[in-house]
């Protein structure tokens, strides 16, 4: 957390044990960010802070803060006003109860921060604070000073370090009235099943392999353009009709993410093919047999010095030369080259 600059110096106060620490953003945004042009000149718009008594622009140097009456009288307030208000969480992350996590409403929670310890003194009292966090299952609720507001916080450990969640005050919580459908609905068992199903089948994913894609698209974009080349093209969206069967859609739905989840990889049984009807590849090896047999096939009339079988060989080359001129497919070159061996044979 060196790098990072701190945002807020103070201490926790944990009964009669003060601990220095600073204050650190614990998270970051990624989102792109655009300017506003002209969109005739690519000219920048920019806002000036104009004073309206003397219409003329503003430093920042000239401007302060101030509270507006409801009647519109404009009341002052300086950083030293701010400094010296009368509580005791002006500087000071003041932990006021323990509580179970589970208390916390969610809708409450906003800002993270990381709260690093200040200096060597501050380093065995954070170190009991946390160590107690974790022993006892519980956060602390703590009231603090940030902003020129006091707010509510909460602290809990996360890895070797003590986190603090901004809270919004309860009344701050708006109650959910009118959101949920006004009619009455019922739900079959069997509906609830099927949702069920569907849970299971989607089951549980790694955070940390969520990703912002809407980013990576625009960075895309973003690139293209700046190259002088056309950007991506989105894919058509799928026209989708209106769901009038919600156990047809629960079914598809499950169905759809069980066979999203199969692995890839699945080993599909297939029926091995007849390997005597199959021929085998050129530059395979062969049998002595096998290739005796082959050999007899292709050359029935091949020229031997014994005398004995000059006849057999004669009369074998005849049946062939005759076969061979009824043949009118494909094989004219290999017949032609037959019937004129035979005829010198013969001659």
């Amino acid at each position: 957390m060196r790098h990072v600059r701190s945002i807020w110096n103070g201490a926790i106060s944990f009964g009669l044990v003060s601990i220095p620490i600073k204050l650190v953003n614990a998270t970051e945004s990624h989102a792109i960010s655009f300017r506003q042009i002209h969109t005739e000149d690519n000219g920048r718009i920019r806002y000036r802070k104009v004073c309206e008594v003397e219409d003329r622009e503003v430093s920042q140097s000239e401007i302060g803060k101030a509270y507006e009456d409801a009647d519109g009288t404009i009341v002052p307030i300086t950083d030293e006003d701010l400094s010296h208000l009368p509580i005791p969480t002006a500087r000071t992350i003041e932990i006021v109860a323990f509580v179970p996590a589970d208390k916390i409403d969610p809708l409450q929670m906003g800002s993270a921060y990381y709260l690093a310890a200040s200096g060597a003194p501050a380093a065995k009292p954070y170190t009991l604070l946390r160590e107690a966090l974790k022993r006892s299952n519980k956060v602390a609720i703590a009231k603090f000073a940030l902003r020129g507001r006091e707010r509510l916080g909460m602290l809990r450990v996360v890895g070797d370090a003590i986190a603090m969640h901004a809270l919004l005050w309860p009344d701050e919580v708006r109650a959910p009235e009118g959101v949920a459908p006004d009619v009455d609905v019922k739900i079959r068992d069997k509906e609830l099943d099927l949702a069920d199903a569907l849970m299971d089948t989607l089951g549980e994913v790694e955070m940390a392999d969520l990703h912002d894609e809407y980013r990576e698209a625009l960075e895309e974009v973003i690139a293209a353009k700046a190259a002088g080349e056309t950007p991506p093209q989105a894919p058509e969206p799928a026209k989708g009709g209106k769901v009038l069967d919600l156990m047809a859609a629960l079914e598809n739905s499950v169905r759809a993410a069980r066979e999203s989840r199969e692995p890839s990889g699945a080993a599909e049984v297939r029926s091995l093919p007849d390997r005597r009807s199959t021929p085998k590849e050129t530059g395979t090896k062969k049998s002595t047999s096998t290739a005796r047999k082959t050999t007899a096939k292709k050359t029935p009339a091949r020229k031997s010095t014994s005398k004995s079988t000059e006849t057999a060989k004669k009369s074998t080359a005849r049946s062939s030369t005759a076969k061979a001129s009824t043949a009118k497919s494909g094989t004219g070159k290999k017949t032609a080259a037959k019937k004129t061996a035979a005829r010198k044979r013969s001659a």
